[in-house]
């Protein structure tokens, strides 16, 4: 398998972290260039378990296939395939993570367009200026980016919903359970003038329990990270409102004259599987893919927390036990992501300082947050994700016994 390794130049600054730190020694290897990518979200640690079902997956296309624009032009989101929406409807009636019936189903080219589409449908040109869009932090690190990149006057970034206290209309985004730090969100705000879109990109039963059908006015959804099929770039949205929906769907008309038909019919045959599946209640790791999902996570999950249990230089977010709907047990969220936290009040900046380990992560004040964090990847290649270990362990034995006054 082909691990998510990176060949870079030497990094300076980051060598020189770690060389101010001095009870920090470089791994004998370090000279080689193989930096780990664990900053980004990639999901091939689900590989595996797509390349051992055979041809049940398997879709094939005639030369004339799809050819047009349309789909179902009586249908509010007129490029849906149908095939996706009853798979969708389906897959979230069996896993019991939302409410489908009596909503409208948008699709778009992953969550990402669909966030744009849901910004445009909630705000009007004729507002006095932009309404702010505020999450609270840690908040997924694109959100800022992506808000601000067109320079929209409708909206604009506004920043942390703890700390929001300007008048007037807003959006709230509220990520459930959240990225970067697996924590099941609520509102922040709570205004009468605000509305809400509820990111549910990882309620799904290998990353946390399902503990009730989510019921939000806008839900955002992706095959990315349900099903680890992250280049179809297929997502969808569940929308109360008639009115939010046809908005919606117009921004995605005029974005990009609808999602590609063959990437619909891609994902509607793999989430027809996976419902047929759970229906069918095996118990077989080998054919339901959210046991194998919940078994490689938690697997992960206890690996990485053994490795820091070892040392006080790191340490992770205290997860509670929840009984879980779907599995029929309790069980802790295992996130796709480690909201990991430094300890050691010498090391100023973990992203540079795990940069001279070459481990590449996300620093946390991409995220609101501040530079003692990073986000780490947990859905990764299994080489990957095994040298990442090993690094990390290398960090933790260079420095056994050392007990930091400032620790907290």
């Amino acid at each position: 398998m082909t691990s998510m390794t990176m060949k870079m130049p030497r990094d300076q600054p980051a060598a020189a972290a770690v060389s101010r730190n001095s009870r920090y020694a470089l791994p004998k290897d370090n000279d080689t260039n193989s930096f780990l990518l664990l900053s980004k979200g990639d999901p091939m640690g689900f590989k595996p378990f797509w390349g051992s079902v055979g041809d049940q997956c398997r879709v094939t296309f005639e030369s004339c296939d799809f050819m047009s624009y349309l789909t179902d032009v009586g249908n509010v989101c007129w490029f849906l395939e149908k095939d996706l929406e009853d798979a969708v409807r389906q897959l979230h009636r069996t896993v019991g993570n939302a409410v489908t019936d009596d909503r409208y189903i948008v699709v778009g080219t992953g969550s990402t367009q669909l966030y744009h589409a849901a910004l445009y449908a909630l705000t009007a040109p004729s507002g006095p200026e932009p309404v702010n869009v505020v999450s609270a932090v840690p908040y997924y690190s694109a959100y800022p980016e992506e808000t601000n990149f067109l320079r929209s006057a409708l909206y604009k970034w506004g920043g942390d919903a703890y700390t929001f206290d300007k008048e007037g209309a807003y959006i709230e985004v509220v990520t459930m359970p959240n990225n970067p730090d697996g924590q099941v969100r609520d509102p922040v705000v709570n205004r009468c003038d605000g509305k809400l879109i509820h990111d549910l990109a990882y309620y799904w039963p290998q990353y946390t329990p399902i503990t009730s059908p989510a019921d939000y006015d806008i839900m955002l959804f992706t095959f990315s990270k349900s099903m680890g099929h992250a280049g179809s770039r297929i997502g969808w949205a569940v929308v109360k409102d008639k009115e939010v929906a046809i908005k919606m769907t117009k921004y995605i008309e005029l974005n990009s004259i609808g999602v590609s038909r063959e990437s619909q019919h891609r994902a509607a045959k793999i989430l027809g599987v996976v419902s047929v599946s759970v229906s069918d209640n095996s118990q077989s790791i080998g054919t339901n893919f959210f046991r194998y999902g919940k078994k490689l996570m938690a697997e992960r999950w206890t690996k990485l927390k053994e490795v820091i249990s070892h040392g006080k230089v790191f340490s992770l977010p205290k997860y509670m036990e929840e009984y879980c709907q779907f599995s029929g047990e309790d069980t802790q969220p295992h996130p796709a992501f480690a909201w990991l936290k430094c300890n050691d009040a010498d090391i100023e900046d973990l992203e540079i300082f795990l940069r001279g380990y070459k481990i590449l992560a996300r620093g946390g004040n991409l995220f609101g947050s501040d530079s003692k964090h990073v986000r780490v990847s947990m859905v990764g290649d299994e080489e990957t994700f095994n040298l990442f270990l090993e690094r990390l362990s290398f960090i933790q034995d260079t420095n056994i016994g050392y007990v930091n006054d400032n620790v907290n």
